[in-house]
């Protein structure tokens, strides 16, 4: 049975009541709305919330499954005020590919969502960190998850390494023992917090697949993980050691020029990841998986940098700016004004 510090609250919430025809004209608006939690729910008291690409992107219709009126928001961090006895008054963080989509999400100052899919946040964490770990990290595990976890010393070759995505991948690669190879657009360097080197490789100067196989004494990467796409479809396939994976997360063109020939004598296994498809239930189960990596500091949450916090006030302008050319991880907190 569900027992409860607050039974019921009277939540402030963003609300979307239907698709927008662009960014600019996204019109959230905040309104008061009374969560009931049910038996095996979890009430929790907001402290900060993920802003993440797909929240805005659901917004203007570019995710066809998203529901109206409905509120945003996969990623949260907060305390139970109400559900499980044994969850009362814990700091617990979460997310959820259904959450905000079709689900109500997490930007407001209450969520309630199935008591199995949080989980305890760590003591070394923020509100805010935690609140911004879910979807790029539960997005890299789930690949990682599907393709097979890197072994110590195997290579692994990151595409669009300083995409969030890009960079919580090279920081599970470099915690499970691989030598990470992150490639980028321009001659940069790793934007990320691994606990180990990455070595960087500028797409825009080098032949990717030639440097790939010298770092690696000509075997090429076991894993290559493209969290960009179809610009780096043929690199990364000319990358792959033989018996290689290369995962998928994303694409621009849809369609690509497709080598069954070098496919299938490279031994090759390709892995398509939908973070959408997550439940609240199976993304905890994938952060309970990283769990160790940010309790001993191998894995390390993204900065949240100040004025990448917005109140529920600013969430036009949050929504515009992760769309935008916001690098930052950017996080509303529901208390702030």
């Amino acid at each position: 049975m569900t027992q409860s510090l607050s039974g019921a609250v009277e939540a402030r919430v963003l609300r979307l009541a239907e698709k927008a025809g662009s960014i600019e004209t996204v019109s959230p608006r905040v309104e008061t709305r009374r969560l009931v939690p049910r038996d095996g729910e979890a009430l929790i008291e907001i402290r900060a919330a993920g802003i993440n690409p797909s929240d805005a992107k659901a917004a203007i219709g570019m995710m066809p499954h998203a529901v109206f009126p409905r509120t945003p928001g996969r990623d949260y961090c907060g305390v139970v005020i109400a559900g499980p006895a044994e969850l009362l008054g814990k700091e617990v963080f979460g997310s959820s590919g259904k959450l905000g989509i079709t689900l109500d999400g997490a930007h407001g100052t209450h969520l309630i969502v199935e008591a199995a899919a949080v989980v305890e946040k760590p003591a070394r964490l923020t509100s805010q960190e935690a609140a911004a770990i879910g979807v790029p990290f539960v997005t890299a595990a789930e690949g990682f998850r599907r393709s097979g976890f890197p072994k110590p010393g195997e290579a692994v070759m990151v595409m669009g390494v300083n995409g969030k995505v890009g960079q919580a991948a090279a920081q599970i690669a470099a915690w499970k023992g691989a030598r990470v190879i992150g490639v980028a657009r321009r001659d940069e360097p790793f934007a990320g917090d691994a606990c180990a080197p990455v070595e960087m490789i500028d797409s825009s100067r080098v032949d990717v697949p030639a440097r790939a196989r010298e770092l690696t004494n000509g075997h090429g990467a076991v894993i290559v993980y493209n969290s960009v796409g179809d610009p780096y479809y043929e690199q990364g396939a000319k990358s792959l050691a033989v018996g290689g994976r290369q995962i998928f997360i994303s694409a621009i063109n849809k369609i690509v020029s497709f080598d069954i020939f070098a496919f299938y004598r490279g031994r090759h296994t390709y892995v398509g990841v939908d973070s959408l498809a997550l439940t609240s239930t199976d993304t905890g189960n994938v952060l309970r998986e990283l769990l160790p990596g940010f309790v001993s500091g191998h894995l390390k949450p993204f900065p949240i940098a100040p004025h990448a916090v917005y109140p529920l006030e600013g969430a036009r302008e949050a929504y515009i700016a992760v769309l935008g050319s916001a690098r930052d991880r950017l996080v509303f907190k529901p208390g702030a004004t």
